[in-house]
């Protein structure tokens, strides 16, 4: 058995490194003289908390793919952080915030559609060997199956590459565009994030209704804030926890139950146990938000949550290998133009109906991210909008069958 050349290999030591960096993040951009006060003023704190840990993969110091660390904060700290985030909310208030958002959703999964397409025949230009391949290592099968990746998730994606009979080389492929492509945009992101009041100042946008929602969270906690004691901190954690078990013992029951009952739901992602486990967490945490639960916000519910998102925002970030762009540098460049399309097309949206930044990006990564990085993103405007990232994200996987399917029709007449 080959044994792996990374330095780290144990999980706690990786979380450990992982605690450190978001440590020194915290610690350095709360700094208000100096260095790193001039630093932070250009590059985004979340940003760092993002790059850094990929700096561990990328130079082999810990692989990121072969520990379970991102694999506890996904199916574990990722719930629980939900909860906590959305026990608090004003669901009025989030519908409150209109069509735009479901109008930049939509426009986020008609930029992977058509962008797939666009991407194909402009590489195609110079690279006319990308056309005409028959069998299953055809460029548009693999296309196809990210096509999945981008409007949904994994669970889409491995469903397009059965459907169109993608080779395991193409797929494996795509993976590695998927993770350098989508991992670039989400550091973009995150970096706009940290600059959308002077982007939508300087474009015009209405953030109206984005503010009037984070106003009224921040009202509440204002108006009921209380240091916090021990006890209300391990209600918090019970909350958090126990609403995660809840979610994961039913997960448990539903994805075989469907799995053996309903076969052919499988393209709605009803057989994955992260879709059941995010659905049933945020269900649990708008429930709570008509309770006196609500009145934990008080004592930093939200801010609990966030400290495990950031966890879960370093271990995506431990996936990312910067040296992966020049491996495979034509498909690569296919990745590219594709997420030009799609974020093109939302600004352009987005000017339009003088939509803000903050639509922009989670209308985005709804799409391409689903659940376990749409609330990151969201979250990075404001902690209270992360559910609407959520909310958007479980969208995308019910739409996201049928939208890469017709991707994967119009990839195959342009490929064949």
């Amino acid at each position: 058995m080959q044994e792996s050349s990374v330095l780290i290999t144990n999980n706690a030591v990786v979380l450990g490194l992982l605690a450190v960096i978001l440590g020194f993040v915290f610690y350095t951009s709360n700094l208000k003289t100096g260095f790193w006060a001039k630093f932070y003023r250009y590059v985004p704190a979340l940003l760092m908390c993002y790059f850094l840990p990929s700096l561990l993969n990328t130079f082999g110091i810990v692989d990121g793919s072969g520990n379970d660390v991102y694999t506890v904060a996904k199916y574990f700290l990722l719930p629980a952080c939900l909860v906590l985030l959305t026990l608090s909310i004003d669901l009025k208030s989030i519908m409150g915030l209109g069509k735009r958002a479901i109008i930049m959703f939509l426009t986020g999964t008609v930029g992977v559609v058509l962008g797939g397409p666009i991407a194909l025949l402009i590489t195609a230009t110079f690279m006319p060997e990308l056309l005409g391949v028959a069998g299953p290592e055809a460029v548009w099968r693999g296309m196809a199956a990210l096509a999945g990746s981008w409007i949904g998730g994994g669970a889409n994606m491995v469903a397009m590459k059965e459907i169109y009979g993608a080779g395991g080389e193409i797929f494996t492929i795509m993976v590695t565009v998927d993770i350098v492509v989508a991992n670039l945009w989400m550091a973009g992101l995150l970096f706009l994030a940290a600059r959308h009041k002077e982007i939508d100042a300087r474009t015009g946008a209405d953030t109206a209704s984005i503010e009037r929602l984070i106003n009224k969270v921040q009202a509440f906690e204002a108006e009921h804030a209380r240091r916090p004691e021990l006890q209300d901190l391990m209600l918090l954690i019970a909350f958090a926890f126990g609403a995660t078990g809840l979610a994961h013992f039913a997960a448990d029951l539903l994805v075989p139950y469907f799995a053996s009952n309903f076969p052919e739901l499988k393209k709605f992602s009803l057989h994955s146990k992260l879709f059941w486990i995010i659905v049933l967490v945020t269900t649990i945490g708008l429930a709570l938000s008509f309770t006196k639960a609500r009145n934990f916000e008080a004592v930093g519910a939200s801010k609990v949550g966030s400290s495990f998102l950031y966890i879960l925002v370093a271990t995506i970030g431990l996936h990312m290998d910067i040296t992966k762009i020049v491996e495979a540098p034509k498909y690569v460049v296919i990745g590219l133009i594709w997420m030009a399309v799609h974020v093109g097309l939302l600004f352009l949206v987005a000017k339009l109906i003088k939509a803000p930044v903050f639509y922009v990006a989670v209308g985005s990564k709804a799409n391409i991210g689903g659940a376990a990085s749409a609330p990151v993103v969201a979250s990075a405007f404001h902690p209270a909008l992360a559910p609407v990232g959520v909310l958007l994200a479980v969208l995308g996987y019910a739409l996201g069958t049928y939208a890469a399917w017709l991707c994967g029709q119009i990839l195959r007449v342009i490929g064949s």
